[in-house]
């Protein structure tokens, strides 16, 4: 897989947990990660197959040092302790009857977080769902376009066992022409379920 749209080496640099890259290589896991090319930014994650992704994308997200945040039912955190650790993880609450709606919500943060210089990284599965579908919603990427932000695409390989997060895309807003792209770089990623795997497509409305 390749392209990037943002000049090597990546702007923003972490350190991550050496402790989360051991526990990854333990179960033969590896995360390949440069830094990031901004401050703020969406990361699209695929393939979502599994409730096994989110154990390993939490390992990942530590071993990349990367203070990944996604959404959560806002519902959810209300939970006694159980809502203290969603957002011990990088959980957000989001309201999802909310007039600007979820990608309103999305820009909003984003476009905060650019205005005082913050860091906020946004993750999210276009599938939107473990089952198999049809396609991709298109919140990631209308999130990603209105804010003016970096697109990230990691990929969630189980058939090699490797997180990869290495591309970043400046979306031109053509959707046609952006999907192909991200279709090329997700081409031939393996899901821990792939039969529940969504083809790299817009859904139809």
């Amino acid at each position: 897989m390749t392209g990037s749209d943002f000049e090597k080496p990546y702007a923003v640099q972490v350190p991550g947990s050496a402790l989360a890259r051991w526990v990854l290589a333990r179960f033969g896991w590896q995360v390949q990660f440069e830094g990031l090319p901004a401050l703020q930014g969406v990361m699209a994650v695929y393939p979502h197959t599994s409730n096994w992704d989110f154990v390993v994308l939490i390992l990942a997200k530590w071993s990349a040092g990367v203070q990944l945040r996604f959404w959560g039912k806002d519902t959810l955190f209300r939970i006694p302790l159980f809502g203290r650790w969603l957002r011990l993880v990088g959980g957000v609450p989001v309201i999802r009857n909310a007039p600007r709606g979820v990608v309103g919500q999305a820009v909003d943060t984003l476009a905060q977080a650019k205005a005082n210089q913050q860091f906020f990284w946004l993750g999210l599965a276009p599938e939107g769902t473990r089952k198999p579908g049809a396609g991709w919603r298109s919140g990631f990427y209308q999130s990603a376009l209105q804010a003016g932000v970096p697109l990230g695409l990691v990929s969630l390989d189980y058939g090699r066992r490797l997180v990869n997060a290495t591309h970043f895309l400046k979306l031109s807003g053509d959707l046609q022409a952006d999907f192909a792209r991200i279709a090329a770089i997700m081409d031939g990623v393996c899901g821990h379920t792939p039969a529940n795997a969504a083809p790299v497509r817009l859904l139809e409305k």
